[in-house]
Order: structure tokens, then C-alpha cells, then sequence
């Protein structure tokens, strides 16, 4: 009963749009008025108000609307969302303050001569107006107004024309900085911890077992990832736009003629071209930049954009005054002497210690005041200059409020979604589909972009996707990153702004352009290039590198990269292992056969024992990689064989699944059904119960006799590579732990050898002064001797020396006797250091580099620049993990 009024929900909410009711409250109102007549007629008919749910109640699902709403606005992790007003503004005050309109002009003139070159004009402006506006309805009323009448008296076109204006004028939907990327990462931040649950659910269903590997684990992303993952995919887009064009002068020049510039081609032009270009790039790159380098989180990149587009109004709007490069001369010198400042001095105020300190953090806050001055002067020049500023201020605020209204009524409409089992619905029906992960994501994408006709962008991304990305990321058959799907369902969003009959930019264009220039002929200019976006889909979706590299590469070459033993490095940084070793090999071995020639009898009998002994775990490292790639390598031969098998049964035992949880509501339902005037209605529930479980156990007799015989071989190949993967591991670390230590004592050699005379006098000092003034004294050296490697023995002695002054019953014998073992035991390791500081260590530091980039790579911190670039392009494609499940 509970579809009916799942249906009742979509016909509630597509007459309240279809009717022109406004979308902010359509959401809401259609959940709520069906929640409640559910509960009515529950109560009317059966006397229960949570019959008509498939599970909980009216008050549950309000409630949970109620959390929904509160989770936009109060959880912390979503504070993402607060960059959205902060983007808007950055647009509309750069649309407002004509620097827009001075970079369509300037690019005209400067691509016009090429045939289709007004055309790559339109497109290049529609692609750095994306990149700092990022308003559809701003660009598209821009490029309308200025390039439209240009392009149509040069004879273009007029479907060229006005398709090139209005798909330039989208792209500002998946070029960052983008509204439509922040809101995707916001609701992939949520589907992706609901998609991890729903994984480790699968994994412990299949194999039995109780935790999942953390490699198996479904990665999260953030609006920082989704904007570093849309730069590439948005230049294909572009170039395709281009190339289109282009091809399109070739085959009919009459309709796409070169524009000669009437002026020329001077030094005062390239003057235009620059003042024109740079103040957006250079934005761009701050904005952008900032995030890539992981100066600024996406809110700071954001009040830095904002920053930016309103010094850069200061002076358009001063345009022609002598002083109207004041504010952004301020600004620019400001921000010169604030980073030569950083760099030049210490500006933490909690670590000053020196005048010059003193001095770099004085000369810092002069230059804030000054970068204050610039936006203060510059916004007061906004405020009085046509009230651009007011303007600015009501639009952003229209704008973001019309954002966060929708958002919070699709955070009602997914609660009344699920309170009727749409999204279990929706859940059986992508699982049940042949095909597998590919073919669910065709038909999501196809149903995006059939919604894309009617609805636009933030309705799909915050009532489509929280419902279809968690069981397109559970899936492992494709284990696809979020950033990937976010960015793919980007592209496609994007289209919504294009198709007819409802396509914003198409009402955008229509309302400026002239009456000579036909609906129609909007219509038939945008079909080019909504198949362009369809094409460029295809492309990213084939190669998923063009999306992930990015983020990788960012994410492992940055400062707080995770280290090369993170579990989900584990597969690439192996490969590379392997791939090095293919040419490193015999170097390695014969590093291995030099080194193990030195003379260990130097050293103390375990540490030389150590020592040594490692030097034969390197080979068997080296044997057990081997044996693990040609352990992978007959689980991929067998693989050809077994998938068909296992992807058959792990359908049947999914429906057999969903078949018991059926079972199980339908016994809720009728252990509440206890009044004798129910029994009709109980005993029609039995008789579907009893239906189910015939179908589930028919399902069950589907399964092959020898399924479990032919598991059991699949899984003890993936155990035999999985045991030969840990004994590597161990091996190698056995290889490479002992002689990099013992290198890292003797390179600190000079340092234990300073601690000598400080360990020497500590002793006098606790015998002359009282224990307690002595206890920091031991504290501080204990410590300079536990940052010495190989020194830990001396450290431990002092720590108990130290304990000994604390106790409550202080003993200086005890701490005497304590140093005067550090002191043994250091003047024994002085003698051996200083020997092997000559005799070992040349040739062990040798041996440890040649080890490092592969035996011992999992010891490093980080990786190297080279393996990081390695393991980003490695990690960027998708790899099919469902066997293993």
C-alpha cells in the first residue's frame, strides 16, 4: 500500500512544478501533505497511522525531515556550503561592475579575424567567466547582449550563434569555482559514509566475515577534491566546444565568417588585451591556486574570490579617473609585503622571542591594515557608484536564500521518499538490473538526463542524488570514487541549463535576444552541443583518470599526504615496487652482496646479529613480491572462469536478501495485527509471507550444487596471494628496519657525541643540589638523548634516575647509580659509534638508498615526488574489486 502514496508523493510534487508553484516550497509541501494523509487514512481505515509506512511512522519521518534540516546548517563537517555565497557574490559583483563585459569585447576583437573566431571568443569568455562568475543567468545575459548582436551582423549563423552563447554560458556549472560541485560534494560527503556501511554489509554477507579490509573501504571527497577533479574534464568540454566550431567554419565558412578588427594591432591593444585578461586569470589563480596548493580551504578560497572581484570593481568602475588604480595598487603592494614578510620573518605572535620577530609581525600587521584600507576604499567606491554594491548584496542574498530554501525542502521530500520505500524501491530495482554496475549508471545518468528537461540543477543534485549515489559507490564491481560520480553528474546536470523546452539558459537567451532570432532556432543551436556534453561524458566516464589524477596528485604530494603503508596506497605502491625492481634488481643484490662483506664484529653482538641477519631477508622479499604478482596474475586467469559463476550467485543470494528482509517487515506487520477483527488482513499477509519464502527457497535451489566447492578454490587463491602479501611486507620490513636504523644512529653521531660532557656533569649536579630542582634537568636530557636513534637504552636510565628524585621518598643513591649506568652504557656506545662511523657507515648508508624507493619504501613518511606521481595515476583508475566480496 505504501507505493501507492509513494506514488501519490511524485504526482504531488510534479503538479505543484508543472503548475509554476514555487520549487522551495513544492518539496516540502507535497512531502508533508502525503505524509499526513498516509497517517489519516491509516488511522481511518486500520486504526494504526503507521500502517501505510514501510517502516516507522508519520512522526518518525517528520521528525527526520526535522534532522535533515538541522544537518544543513548545524552538523560542522557541512560548513562547505557557507562558500556558496560567498562564489555568488564573487560573480554577480564581476557581472555588475562591467569587467565581464570589457573581457567579451576584448576577446572579440582579438579571435575575430580566425574564421569561427568570434565563436572561440564566446567560448574562451564563457570559460573565464566560469571560473570566476560561475552565474549561468549573469554570463548567458552577458554574452547575449554584447556577442549575439556581433555574431548575427557578421552573418554567423544564427544556430551557431546563439548555441555557442548558450553552452559557453553552462559551463560555469563544472568549472570551478562551481555551485553545482559544492552542493554535489555536500550530499556525496553523506552518500558515501551510507554507501561504506552498505559495502561492509555486502562484504560481511558473502564471505562471512566480520571486518572489512580498510582497502575495500568507499573514499569520501570534498568540495576541495570535486573542484580539483572538474579542471580537466571542463578543458575537454571547452576544447570539444572549440574543435566543434571550428570544424563547423571549415564545412560552411559563410556561416561562421572572420571578423576583421578595424583598429589595430598595437601596443595600446595589447595594453586592452592585458588589463582586460590578467586582473580574471590572476583571480582565478588565487581562487583556485589557493586550493590546489592547500593554502585555503574552499570557504577561504572563497572569501578570496569575493575579495578579489570587489578590488577589482574599485577600479571599473572608476574607469577613466586619474586615482582609479589606487585601491588595487594598495592592494597588490599589500599583498607583495605580506608574503615577502612571511617568508623574511617569524610572524607567529605566540613565538615572539627576538626584536626581529617583533619586527616581521609589525610590518605584517601594516600590511593587512593596508589590504584592509584597499577593501574598505574599494567597497565604498562600489557602494557609491550606481549602488552596484546594494545591488550586489540583494542579488547574492535572493540567490543564496533561493539555494538553501531548496535545499532544506529536498531534505523533507528524501525523508518522505524513504518513509514509503522509495529508496529500497529504487535500491532493488538498479540491483536487480543485468548488466551490473554499468548499466545502473547508464540509467541513472539517462533518467538525470531526462530530469534535466523539467527540473533544474539543485533539485537533481539534492533529490536524485542522495538516493542513487550510495548504491553506485557500494557497488564493487566498479569501486568508483565520489569525486569521479560527483563530477560525472556535473557534466550532466549541466545539460539541464541546455535542453528544451525548460533549459534556463534557453529562457536566458530568448528573453535578450531579437525578435529576428527565433525559438526555434535556439533550440535547433543547442542540440550541437548538448550531444558535444554527451560526448565529453563518454570521455571522462572511459577514462577516469582525467578526473581522479588531479586530486591524487594534490592529495600526495601535499604536506599531511598519508604515508606509503596507508592500506590504500598498498596496491599501487607494490606495483611500483615491482615495476623498479624489474631494473634495479641486480643493482639491489649486489649493493646486498658489498655491504654484507663489511665488518660487523665492531658492533655489540645483537645489533651486529641484527644487522646481518637482515641482509637475507632482502632476496626473500624480492622472491616473495615475485610470488605475489604470480599469485595475482592465476587469480586473474582463473577470473575468466569464475566471474560469470559468482556474479550469478551474488545476484541470487542479493534477491534471496531482499526477499528476507521482506519477510521480516511483513512479520512485523502481522505481530502487531493481535484484535480479532484484523485476522482478514493478517491472514492476507501470511499468504504473501508464505509466497515469499516459496519464491526464496526456489531462488535458493537456482544456486549451482558446487557453488561452495568452486568459492572455496576462488577464495584460497585470493588467500594464498593475501599471505604471500603480508609475508612480503613483514620480510621486507625485516630487510630494510635494522641497517636504516643503525645508519640513522651513526649520522647521529655527532650529536651523541656532544651529550657526553652534559651526561658527564648531570651526575655532580644531583649529588650537590635537592632532588627537586634536578627532576626538569633529567627530564630535558633524557629527551635530547631519546630524539638520538639507537640512544633509547641511555634515555631509559634517565627516566628512572628522574622517577627516583620524584618519588615520595626521593633517593639520590638510586638516581646516582641510574646515571652511572647511562654513563657505562654510553661511553660502550661511544666506542662502537665512532668505529662504525668510519668502517660501516659509507657503505651501509649506500646500501640503505639503493634500498629505499622499494624494499624499503613502506618506512618512509611519504613518498617521493616520483613514486607520489606513480601511485596518483596508478590510483586514478577504477579497479574491479567484487570478487573478493
Amino acid at each position: 500500500m505504501e507505493l501507492y502514496f509513494l506514488a501519490l508523493l511524485v504526482l504531488l510534487m510534479a503538479l505543484a512544478l508543472g503548475s509554476g508553484y514555487p520549487v522551495a516550497f513544492a518539496l516540502p509541501g507535497s512531502s508533508i501533505v502525503t505524509i499526513l494523509l498516509a497517517a489519516i487514512l491509516g488511522y481511518i481505515f486500520v486504526g494504526d497511522t503507521d500502517v501505510f509506512f514501510a517502516q516507522g511512522g508519520p512522526s518518525q519521518w517528520l521528525s527526520a525531515g526535522v534532522t535533515n534540516l538541522r544537518g544543513v546548517y548545524w552538523e560542522p563537517e557541512r560548513d562547505t556550503l557557507i562558500a556558496i555565497p560567498l562564489f555568488i557574490f564573487m560573480g554577480i559583483m564581476l557581472q555588475r561592475s562591467k569587467i565581464a563585459e570589457d573581457l567579451l569585447i576584448t576577446m572579440a576583437q582579438l579571435f575575430g579575424p580566425i574564421p569561427g573566431g568570434l565563436g572561440i571568443s564566446v567560448v574562451f569568455v564563457g570559460a573565464l567567466l566560469a571560473a570566476t562568475t560561475g552565474i549561468v543567468g549573469a554570463t548567458v545575459v552577458a554574452m547575449g547582449l554584447i556577442s549575439l548582436p556581433a555574431m548575427l551582423r557578421n552573418n554567423y549563423s544564427q544556430q551557431l550563434a546563439t548555441g555557442t552563447i548558450a553552452a559557453s554560458g553552462t559551463l560555469g556549472q563544472i568549472i570551478p569555482p562551481s555551485i553545482v560541485l559544492i552542493i554535489l560534494a555536500d550530499q556525496l560527503t553523506s552518500a558515501a559514509d551510507q554507501a561504506g556501511t552498505a559495502r561492509k554489509t555486502l562484504f560481511k554477507d558473502s564471505t562471512g566475515e566480520l571486518t572489512m579490509p580498510s582497502i575495500f573501504d568507499v573514499g569520501s571527497t570534498s568540495a576541495g577534491e570535486m573542484f580539483l577533479g572538474a579542471i580537466v574534464p571542463g578543458l575537454v568540454l571547452v576544447g570539444l566546444y572549440m574543435v566543434y566550431i571550428l570544424v563547423f567554419a571549415a564545412i560552411r565558412p559563410k556561416s561562421a565568417p572572420p571578423v576583421h578588427y578595424e583598429g589595430k594591432f598595437d601596443t595600446r591593444f595589447l595594453g586592452k588585451v592585458v588589463l582586460s585578461l590578467f586582473p580574471p586569470l590572476i583571480l582565478i589563480f588565487l581562487v583556485l591556486g589557493s586550493i590546489i596548493a592547500g593554502i585555503a580551504t574552499v570557504n577561504q578560497a572563497g572569501a578570496i574570490g569575493a575579495g578579489g572581484a570587489l578590488i577589482m570593481a574599485g577600479y571599473r568602475l572608476r574607469d577613466g579617473h586619474k586615482n582609479a588604480y589606487y585601491p588595487a595598487i594598495l592592494a597588490i603592494v599589500s599583498l607583495v609585503a605580506l608574503a615577502f614578510i612571511l617568508t623574511t620573518f617569524n610572524t607567529n605572535i605566540k613565538n615572539i622571542k627576538t626584536s626581529a620577530d617583533v619586527t616581521g609581525v609589525t610590518l605584517a600587521v601594516l600590511a593587512v591594515v593596508g589590504l584592509i584600507v584597499a577593501l574598505a576604499w574599494s567597497g565604498w567606491r562600489s557602494f557609491k557608484i550606481e549602488n552596484t554594491l546594494q545591488g550586489v548584496m540583494i542579488e547574492t542574498a535572493k540567490t543564496t536564500s533561493l539555494v538553501f530554501i531548496i535545499l532544506l525542502g529536498a531534505a523533507i521530500l528524501t525523508a518522505a521518499f524513504r518513509a514509503f520505500g522509495g529508496e529500497h524501491l529504487v535500491k532493488e530495482f538498479l540491483n536487480g538490473i543485468a548488466g551490473g554496475f554499468w548499466t545502473k549508471f547508464v540509467i541513472v545518468m539517462a533518467v538525470i538526463f531526462v530530469l534535466g528537461f523539467f527540473l533544474d540543477f539543485i533539485e537533481i543534485a539534492v533529490v536524485v542524488v542522495p538516493i542513487v549515489a550510495p548504491i553506485l559507490l557500494a557497488d564493487p564491481s566498479a569501486n568508483v570514487t565520489a569525486v569521479w560520480l560527483g563530477v560525472m553528474i556535473g557534466l550532466n546536470i549541466q545539460t539541464s541549463f541546455l535542453t528544451p523546452p525548460f533549459g534556463f539558459a534557453l529562457f536566458y537567451l530568448r528573453g535578450v535576444a531579437p525578435a529576428a532570432v527565433k525559438t526555434l532556432q535556439i533550440y535547433k543551436g543547442v542540440i550541437p552541443f548538448i550531444c558535444i556534453q554527451l560526448i565529453a561524458l563518454v570521455i571522462v566516464g572511459m577514462v577516469p583518470q582525467l578526473v581522479n589524477y588531479l586530486p591524487n596528485r594534490v592529495a600526495l604530494l601535499s604536506e599531511t599526504a598519508p604515508p606509503p603503508r596507508n592500506p590504500r596506497l598498498t596496491y599501487c605502491v607494490e606495483k611500483f615496487i615491482s615495476e623498479e625492481l624489474a631494473g634495479t634488481r641486480g643493482q639491489l643484490l649486489g649493493e646486498v652482496e658489498k655491504v654484507s662483506q663489511l665488518d660487523y664484529s665492531i658492533l655489540p653482538s645483537k645489533l651486529a646479529k641484527s644487522v646481518t641477519g637482515s641482509f637475507g631477508n632482502v632476496e626473500k622479499a624480492i622472491k616473495l613480491l615475485d610470488d605475489s604478482d604470480a599469485a595475482a596474475t592465476a587469480i586473474e586467469e582463473a577470473s575468466a572462469d569464475y566471474q560469470p559463476t559468482h556474479r550469478k550467485v551474488r545476484n541470487i543470494q542479493r534477491e534471496i536478501r531482499g526477499l528476507d528482509d521482506r519477510i521480516e517487515d511483513l512479520e512485523v506487520l502481522i505481530e502487531r495485527l493481535r484484535d480479532p477483527s484484523q485476522e482478514a488482513q493478517k491472514e492476507r499477509l501470511e499468504g504473501r509471507m508464505a509466497r515469499l519464502q516459496a519464491d526464496r527457497e526456489a531462488l535458493a535451489a537456482t544456486i549451482p550444487g558446487d557453488w561452495q566447492e568452486t568459492y572455496g578454490e576462488f577464495d584460497a587463491l585470493i588467500e594464498a596471494e593475501n599471505d604471500l602479501r603480508r609475508q612480503y611486507r613483514q620480510t621486507a620490513d625485516k630487510a630494510y628496519e635494522p641497517a636504516a636504523a643503525l645508519v640513522a644512529s651513526l649520522n647521529a653521531f655527532d650529536a651523541f657525541k656532544a651529550l657526553g660532557p652534559e651526561l658527564e656533569a648531570i651526575s655532580g649536579d644531583v649529588e650537590n643540589n635537592e632532588p627537586a630542582d634536578m627532576t626538569e634537568p633529567l627530564s630535558t636530557l633524557s629527551k635530547k638523548f631519546g630524539e638520538i636513534e639507537g640512544a633509547s637504552d641511555i634515555k631509559s636510565d634517565l627516566s628512572k634516575a628522574r622517577r627516583a628524585l620524584r618519588s615520595k621518598t626521593p633517593s639520590k643513591e638510586k638516581a646516582l647509580a641510574e646515571i652511572e649506568k647511562a654513563i657505562e652504557e654510553y661511553k660502550e656506545q661511544l666506542i662502537w659509534r665512532e668505529k662504525a662511523d668510519t668502517a660501516l657507515k659509507p657503505g651501509l648508508t649506500a646500501y640503505v638508498d639503493v634500498l629505499k624507493p622499494t624494499i624499503g619504501i613502506r618506512q618512509q613518511r611519504r613518498l617521493t615526488r616520483e613514486q607520489a606521481l606513480y601511485v596518483a595515476g596508478c590510483t586514478s583508475d577504477h579497479r574491479d574489486i567484487s570478487l573478493k566480496f
